[in-house]
């Protein structure tokens, strides 16, 4: 939904759109504070400006206060919101080489990774210790997906299997052993 506000120019009166979806998300709270700095640059009064953007007094005077001491930079924010994170850049492709190694590499008896087993490698590497529940979202993050190991037993033989396949299941699976025609039923004599 847009609302439309009038706003007064030189050269009459101007209409501008205002998302109310805007008001949302830490992007656009930033594009707000931006345009709130362009417009106290013009000589606007707070109250206008927080009229303008469709904001409170005391937001607009905050940002007044905030752009009188550090312009239009110390409206701009932090480039991320949130605690930073423990691993950088440099860190995950240190990790990420040690994953495709493989855990036996780093001393795992099995050659199958598991969260714990991560958790481990992530710490011996960078000194960083993660619960094995968390470093689930940290793979996912940097989009590692789950190992699958294929079952098979050690003592199959392929060869049989497909003799079994090939002879014993047309045997199994059966048929129509008659022309008669059957029946589905299994109170019909003729399925019987």
């Amino acid at each position: 939904m847009l609302m439309a506000t009038s706003t007064a120019s030189t050269s009459g009166t101007r209409r501008e759109l205002v998302s109310p979806s805007s008001a949302r998300g830490a992007k656009a709270a930033r594009q707000r504070r931006l345009r709130a700095a362009r417009l106290f640059a013009q000589g606007l009064s707070q109250a206008e400006v927080a009229r303008r953007l469709g904001t409170s007094r005391q937001n607009a005077s905050r940002w007044h206060a905030k752009w009188r001491q550090g312009g239009r930079a110390a409206l701009a924010g932090p480039t991320r919101l949130g605690r930073p994170p423990r691993l950088g850049a440099v860190d995950w492709r240190r990790v990420a080489r040690a994953l495709l190694r493989g855990p036996q590499a780093h001393g795992f008896d099995t050659d199958l990774w598991t969260l714990p087993r991560v958790a481990e490698v992530i710490w011996r590497l960078t000194g960083v210790s993660y619960h094995p529940g968390h470093v689930w979202w940290l793979l996912r993050r940097h989009h590692w997906s789950p190992q699958r190991p294929a079952r098979r037993a050690s003592e199959r033989d392929e060869d049989e299997i497909a003799r079994g396949r090939a002879q014993e299941w047309p045997r199994i699976k059966g048929g129509r052993w008659s022309g008669a025609r059957g029946s589905a039923s299994w109170t019909s004599r003729a399925r019987r």
